[in-house]
């Protein structure tokens, strides 16, 4: 449904082949993990289904504005995985924007007035509404999901959190939403498969998630987690991040990379970002800085401003035509560059790279 969104540069190959055999190349499918800062939603777009897992934070209309732009029209399927607003903040706005055929929940009832306002809302519209279990399994085209959580009764929020295997051909994707080391461990405990070529952390990289047997476990080839910049709880974690590298899995976020692309066939994958800077790993340093131990605005090259955050090619281009009839006084005049508003100024400062030497005269 709607048009199939491209980026300009694909800037990072990962070709990896999977396990359960497929033969013949299936038509691309797209994930799409969404820059929405401290907060969290995914979306699958593929030859015949769109899906989507969680709304991103509340007061926000981040993903509103990613869907519109990828050309969504209609979604097949819409996951809360769990009721926390980080997760189902924009939840509303997405049943009262799209035409939206199924929506799944755990069944746990929260007591906040956003969770009555979503429950009203799903009631309300045309969707219809299920709440998976562990052991299901449901088709969309091609695309299998498996539910490994919940199962009919749990501890807390957490243990209820929805857990979905998406396998496509070869390929297999891990969401799990905010679960942490207990739900892990019973997930393991059920004795589903757990394999998957790309794993979406827990709970935004939190030293509550991850443990060692559950990544042995799943042993993915890839990592990707979404978190904010900055953000107050220290995601990724260290330990997390540490853990990660002993088992030499690349671990890539939305805080340094903005929206993270995953493009497969169901026999191969690419990971890439949609602004064409390349994929920076957690831990490394992206590139050589300069003598001031960053990028000047009105020196820097095409190539090193895309290393900024935010920046893409088209937003590059814009800059150094800016420049060229006035120099940039500071980091805040990238606020006349197309799409870059004061949230997004405020992350390219906190992410320390973009500079302006010395005052610039009229």
């Amino acid at each position: 449904m709607g048009r199939k969104w491209l980026s300009i540069c694909l800037v990072v190959m990962l070709l990896f082949g999977g396990a359960t055999g497929t033969i013949f190349a299936l038509d691309e499918m797209y994930v799409y993990y969404l820059d929405v800062g401290q907060a969290e939603s995914t979306l699958l777009k593929g030859p015949d289904f769109v899906i989507l897992i969680d709304a991103g934070d509340r007061g926000k209309t981040d993903v509103l504005e990613h869907l519109e732009r990828l050309g969504v029209e209609a979604i097949d399927l819409f996951i809360v995985t769990h009721p926390h607003a980080d997760h189902m903040g924009q939840a509303v706005e997405v049943l009262e924007t799209f035409e939206v055929v199924e929506v799944w929940m755990s069944g746990y009832e929260h007591t906040t007035v956003l969770f009555e306002k979503l429950l009203d809302t799903i009631l309300a519209s045309d969707a219809d509404y299920w709440e998976p279990r562990a052991g299901e399994t449901f088709e969309f085209g091609e695309l299998l999901l498996h539910v490994l959580n919940p199962m009919e009764s749990w501890r807390d929020l957490h243990d209820s959190n929805i857990v979905i295997r998406a396998v496509y051909g070869d390929l297999a994707l891990l969401f799990t939403g905010d679960a942490e080391r207990r739900t892990e461990q019973d997930i393991m405990a059920r004795g589903l498969n757990l394999e998957s070529e790309v794993l979406q952390l827990g709970h935004h990289g939190s030293r509550t998630s991850s443990s060692l047997d559950f990544l042995l476990a799943v042993s993915p080839e890839v990592a990707v987690y979404s978190a904010g910049v900055p953000n107050s709880f220290g995601h990724p974690h260290e330990e997390v991040v540490n853990r990660l590298k002993i088992l030499e899995i690349p671990l890539y976020g939305t805080d340094l990379n903005g929206t993270i692309i995953m493009q497969t066939d169901g026999l191969s994958y690419r990971l890439y970002t949609e602004t064409g800077r390349s994929l920076l790993p957690v831990g490394s340093h992206p590139f050589p800085l300069g003598e001031h131990g960053g990028i000047d605005l009105n020196t820097a090259s095409f190539v090193d401003l895309q290393r900024i955050l935010h920046i893409g090619p088209e937003r590059a281009r814009e800059i150094m035509e800016l420049r060229e009839d006035l120099p940039l006084r500071s980091v805040d005049d990238l606020k006349w560059v197309s799409g870059l508003g004061p949230q997004r100024i405020e992350e390219i400062k906190q992410e320390g790279l973009a500079y302006v030497k010395g005052v610039m005269e009229d």
